[in-house]
């Protein structure tokens, strides 16, 4: 026993694990009071409440596991036991704080039911609790938040008993922001959705994605990026003036629509920012959890959206024996395939057990690289070679991203001469293709680059001399 915990103790990064608390815990006293004495400064300040709220109790018992997650937050520092993980979490804390503290100023809201005096025990632990807090800082909640990102760090370490233990006692906690009637229920979603940006923001996991050279984006896909972020950004914003006029009127359908607002303003980040990597597609061809949720709207809509183009083709046409270009295959679809080159950025697929599966994101509507091109075909060339057929090049329609992918390799196969001898082949076999002049352009620049020609060299002198 004592030597496990001695083992434990060294396994602790503790100087870097205190110089986060130490910049932590001050910033949240400071921000956190901040926003309340500012909130009290206005004349008036509003709240959001349902009717049907009148009827949550208070059960003063709870203030122990609302209390209790100020323990759980500085003993989630004693779990990580690499840099990277202490400061992942650390980034993860100080972007609720941020995040929370900001919408505290932009939108400053209060509660609006007096809480009756309470003796005791726990009707001390609420004197000093307000003594701290005050009925301001609601939208979003930050002890929701911070539970958010806490959740995932107990529970991707703890297992057996405790892990389903830590699983009731952080939901007590949720429950209790209500039962302690320190919050309305609109500050649970919101800050849900906080909590799971927080850890969109800063990812514990790589994701499954073929690593592709660093090279400067060219002028045309940094513009498509930039319009199509435009875009969903647009949307995101005449999603929040109608939340805005309506929510006055039909308050409960008008708060759903913060969620595609959010998903819309996210994707639109990706696109201008984060690039592919930003869906957070995993090994498994699944988006992770906290991707999945805070997509959930535009993943609705880009299925829908799939659904309605493919709707009466063939899900898939093969190119050249044992290969097959596609729409995103469905799990009854995807069992027909040995192998899989996925190129969709933004819809999960689900894998077949001994399926070789392999992801190389490209954003929707946005055009390859050479070096982008290079890779794909690579990777097509060695799921080929390792005799694993048939294989499946998609990506979500089947149209653009994995067809130009597709036509680098039958260019670095030489099964094509040239880029629109590969489009031919495409268009012959599957019509509705949608093949730009930039992705000719793309592919032509494909096989001046140095590691291909040196590819293109070697399968020459590998060739058999006939007599």
């Amino acid at each position: 026993m004592f030597q496990s915990l001695l083992l434990f103790c060294k396994s602790v990064l503790w100087l870097r694990s205190l110089a986060w608390l130490s910049l932590l815990a001050p910033l949240f006293f400071l921000s956190y009071n901040f926003a309340n004495h500012y909130a009290a400064s206005l004349s008036n300040v509003g709240s959001v409440v349902f009717s049907w709220e009148r009827f949550i109790p208070l059960l003063p018992w709870t203030i122990v596991p609302y209390w209790s997650i100020d323990l759980l937050y500085g003993l989630a520092f004693l779990l990580p036991r690499e840099r990277k993980q202490v400061d992942t979490l650390g980034k993860r804390l100080l972007t609720a704080q941020v995040v929370c503290i900001t919408c505290f100023f932009i939108w400053p809201l209060s509660f609006s039911v007096e809480r009756p005096e309470l003796g005791g025990l726990f009707g001390s632990m609420f004197d000093v609790l307000m003594g701290f807090d005050k009925p301001f800082n609601q939208v979003p909640s930050l002890h929701i938040t911070l539970l958010v990102v806490l959740w995932a760090c107990y529970g991707a370490r703890l297992r057996g008993v405790w892990r389903w233990f830590m699983h009731a006692w952080f939901a007590l906690i949720g429950l209790s922001v209500l039962t302690t009637w320190q919050h309305h229920f609109i500050d649970l979603p919101a800050g849900v959705l906080a909590g799971l940006f927080c850890l969109w923001c800063w990812p514990m996991e790589p994701s499954n994605t073929l690593k592709q050279q660093a090279k400067p984006l060219s002028r045309i896909v940094l513009q498509r990026c930039w319009i199509l972020a435009c875009y969903y950004a647009s949307a995101s914003i005449i999603l929040g003036i109608i939340l805005s006029i309506s929510a006055a009127y039909f308050l409960g359908i008008a708060l759903l629509l913060i969620w595609p607002c959010i998903a819309l303003m996210l994707v639109a980040i990706n696109y201008a920012f984060m690039g592919a990597k930003g869906f957070q597609k995993q090994s498994s061809g699944r988006l992770n959890i906290t991707a999945t949720i805070l997509f959930a709207p535009y993943l609705l809509g880009a299925w829908v959206n799939k659904k309605f183009w493919t709707k009466g083709q063939r899900p898939a046409a093969e190119i050249v024996d044992g290969v097959w270009l596609g729409c995103i295959p469905d799990a009854r679809e995807a069992k027909q395939y040995a192998g899989l080159m996925d190129m969709c950025a933004e819809l999960p697929v689900i894998v077949p057990n001994g399926c070789d599966y392999r992801y190389m994101p490209v954003l929707d509507l946005t055009p390859l690289t050479p070096e982008q091109c290079w890779q794909a075909a690579k990777t097509i060339d060695g799921l080929v070679n390792a005799h694993r057929q048939p294989i499946l090049v998609f990506c979500a329609l089947g149209y653009s991203r994995s067809s130009v992918a597709l036509m680098a390799w039958l260019l670095l196969s030489a099964q094509a001469k040239s880029p629109e001898h590969a489009k031919l082949m495409i268009e012959n076999a599957r019509p509705q293709v949608v093949i730009k002049p930039y992705h000719l352009k793309a592919l032509s620049e494909m096989v001046l680059l140095h590691d291909c020609q040196c590819f293109l060299k070697a399968c020459q002198h590998a060739k058999p001399v006939v007599l």
